[in-house]
């Protein structure tokens, strides 16, 4: 019996061991979750500056003037004295179209016109002698009638001979083809003893194209949202995709009034203006078709306040409103007892600004923006300290009220994850 009453004692024991052990583990645990959670980050100041707010596009290079060559007639190229490259004066031989069959045609039409020539004679003195003698009552009224209608149909026959005339020696003059401007040959598509198809009834063949490469041009394609940032007048700097290590200046000069879409109706659908700017850079051979990046500055501002574009963030602000009162219920008496209902409203922008060790979410409107900072026209003041990173931290982890230790900043190395420069 004795070694009972120990067995149960040493059990009560051991028993009271586990239950003290597990009590301490649930304060411990408890104690642990009341702490508060410090959320690391790295701050900047907000700071003046100078802001110039860039529009990037990309396109190609093009010649601001350019020809395309294409015959008015068809036939067999007899005379291509010039190759791609070459430089050509206004005036200047391009291309000859084998002439036989306009030459044939034009002779057969001037036979013609001799012919209705000599109706056409006839046809006058028939219908003067007529009016002579219809004066003196020689002839009746009907022969004078037609002696006049037969004149009348010898002058029309007439004139559409003279036309097939004209228009004969016409295609047979343009059987030859010379240079309308000062230029070069940028492209040269067809060659000597090639059939071509003239433009008077087909989508003409394109020969050539003469280009004045003096005056060259960036053409880029513009989204709709950027655009209206654009303004005749800006400047540009160019990157060329074939000079990697330098940049030209540009001037935009002409912005389209009309937007070019692709993938209409697809999800893939983009809405675009070509904007065209000059390049100013003459020290520069540059030749059509080559690929560039442009960086339109559309606006500077001096000495504004800006913290880092990615210190910017959303958060849906959350307000109390009241439920409306019950049918029948009056005046202010009821006010109090209306019920109270959380509502989001439209998210708002905000910078979490660091005050003794705890953020503060600030509403801010924005101004322009770099590829790096941004303006802040309202919401805070010159010297506080915002959140600059964690990009998680800003867009994710903080809340107004949380509590932050500031990081250094990272220098040198590669910047943590998701965070813009």
């Amino acid at each position: 019996m004795a070694t009972n009453g120990k067995k149960t004692k040493k059990n009560v024991i051991i028993i009271s061991l586990i239950v003290l052990v597990l009590i301490a583990v649930g304060l411990v645990i408890f104690l642990g979750s009341k702490k508060d959670v410090i959320t690391p980050v790295q701050v900047e100041k907000v700071t003046p500056r100078t802001l110039t707010q860039v529009v990037t596009a990309t396109g190609k290079i093009q010649p601001e003037v350019q020809v395309k060559i294409s015959p008015e007639v068809s036939g067999e190229i007899v005379s291509l004295p010039v190759k791609e490259g070459d430089r050509v004066k206004k005036g200047d031989l391009l291309l000859k179209i084998k002439p036989d069959v306009y030459i044939a045609q034009r002779d057969q039409s001037t036979a013609g016109l001799l012919q209705t020539k000599a109706i056409l004679t006839k046809a006058e003195l028939a219908f003067r002698r007529a009016k002579t003698l219809v004066e003196k009552n020689l002839v009746s009224q009907s022969d004078f009638d037609q002696a006049r209608a037969d004149y009348e149909s010898a002058q029309a026959s007439n004139a559409q001979a003279a036309a097939y005339v004209n228009q004969a020696e016409e295609n047979l003059r343009k059987t030859t083809i010379l240079s309308p401007m000062d230029g070069t040959v940028s492209q040269l598509n067809s060659e000597l003893g090639e059939r071509v198809l003239g433009t008077n009834q087909f989508q003409g063949t394109e020969v050539m194209t003469i280009a004045d490469l003096s005056r060259m041009e960036a053409r880029v394609d513009v989204s709709e949202t950027d655009v209206i940032l654009v303004s005749v007048g800006d400047t540009a700097r160019i990157a060329i995709d074939a000079f990697p290590n330098r940049k030209v200046n540009a001037v935009v000069y002409e912005i389209a009034n009309t937007a070019r879409s692709t993938g209409t109706g697809t999800q893939e659908e983009v809405t675009n203006f070509q904007v065209k700017m000059r390049v100013v850079d003459k020290d520069m051979t540059l030749r059509p078709g080559m690929s560039m990046t442009a960086d339109v500055e559309t606006e500077t501002k001096q000495n504004v306040l800006t913290v880092p574009i990615q210190s910017v963030t959303t958060r849906a602000a959350k307000t109390e409103t009241k439920q409306p009162a019950a049918e029948g219920e009056q005046g202010g008496a009821v006010a109090a007892n209306n019920a109270k209902a959380k509502t989001e409203n439209k998210p708002k922008e905000i910078v979490f600004v660091v005050d003794n060790g705890v953020v503060k979410a600030m509403p801010v409107k924005r101004g322009i923006s770099s590829d790096q900072y941004v303006e802040i026209t309202e919401g805070v003041a010159e010297g506080a300290q915002v959140v600059s990173g964690s990009y998680k931290a800003i867009n994710r982890e903080l809340e107004d009220g949380m509590k932050v230790r500031i990081e250094e900043q990272h220098k040198g190395g590669p910047k943590p994850s998701g965070e813009q420069s």
